[in-house]
């Protein structure tokens, strides 16, 4: 098993692009993992909300994935699924074809409120793949919050739960920090929503983060990232310029909070040419006149600062 190195560093989710029928285009997806790894991203994340994970066909997330390691991007699959034996099969194919880690979302829909069942279904995802680094996916969206004695039970079980992913707000993060990752260089915490990075990796101690913003402005986001590490270590300036540059994105982090967040993030890599992220997976998806108009004057307020901005940080 590698030593999940992926996850210490920045690693977009990525889309998926399609056709005007939904169907997924993996070329481009391709393109696009490849474009962030240029750009100094340690890894992709596949089928994760970003994703849209319940609106692919198990076929079509397993073709995607092979098709990101066949390229030889180092991806994180996401195993989402209705039926536990179905996310345990998307973990199994995970590690056959080569992936470089697994993000385990939990169970959904069914029996999603129960310990029990939750224990179960981490376990069956997890046994399946256990050559694969893993860090558990938590967020209130998928309806459950993963606590730390579930966490520690299925640690000392499965050598392959290296971390967590907290999509969760500034509470959340420093309960993840505070009871389950510190004190163990062993157990990564990464930062998984773009308006935390500051709060995760200067006040939480986090070693990586997963990013929506990072798949339009990848430059950015990484001098975020780097700029938070220094201030984590003391820097002063750079706790300054990492405040700076947070802020200027707090707009467009925010979409990735919010449940139109795939709709934004196409739209904002359309604005800058790629023509492949017009369509949607589901047809009828896309944002109103009034959204597309501010995402945009947003975007161009931030390139014209960015700009500005940032020669001026890079010593």
């Amino acid at each position: 098993m590698s030593d999940g190195s992926v996850f210490r560093g920045c690693i977009p989710a990525l889309m998926t692009p399609c056709d005007e029928q939904g169907k997924p285009n993996f070329g481009a997806l391709v393109d696009h993992g490849k474009r962030m790894i240029d750009a100094g991203m340690s890894g992709v994340v596949y089928c994760g909300s970003m994703g849209e994970w319940p609106l692919l066909s198990d076929a079509q997330r397993q073709d995607g994935v092979k098709a990101l390691v066949d390229a030889g991007v180092p991806v994180v699959v996401g195993t989402g699924a209705i039926s536990p034996a179905v996310a345990a099969d998307h973990a199994r194919h995970a590690q056959r074809v080569g992936a470089a880690g697994l993000m385990v979302i939990p169970r959904v829909l069914s029996r999603g409120t129960s310990v029990a069942a939750q224990r179960n279904h981490f376990a069956a995802v997890l046994a399946a793949a256990p050559d694969l680094p893993s860090v558990i996916y938590n967020s209130p969206y998928y309806g459950y919050e993963t606590k730390a004695d579930l966490f520690f039970e299925l640690r000392d079980r499965f050598a392959n739960l290296v971390g967590f992913k907290e999509f969760g707000g500034a509470d959340s993060l420093s309960y993840a920090a505070e009871q389950i990752t510190s004190g163990d260089d062993g157990l990564l915490l990464m930062a998984g929503v773009d308006t935390q990075v500051f709060h995760g990796f200067v006040r939480c101690g986090a070693d990586g983060a997963i990013t929506g913003i990072g798949n339009c402005l990848p430059d950015a986001v990484l001098r975020l990232v780097d700029l938070c590490r220094k201030a984590a270590a003391g820097d002063v300036l750079a706790r300054r310029y990492a405040k700076e540059l947070d802020d200027a994105l707090a707009v467009l982090s925010r979409y990735d909070e919010g449940p139109d967040l795939v709709m934004y993030y196409k739209y904002l890599l359309y604005l800058q040419g790629f023509r492949e992220y017009r369509n949607h997976l589901e047809p009828t998806d896309g944002l109103s006149p009034r959204q597309a108009a501010f995402a945009e004057s947003q975007l161009q307020l931030f390139q014209a600062w960015w700009d500005q901005w940032g020669p001026q940080c890079e010593a």
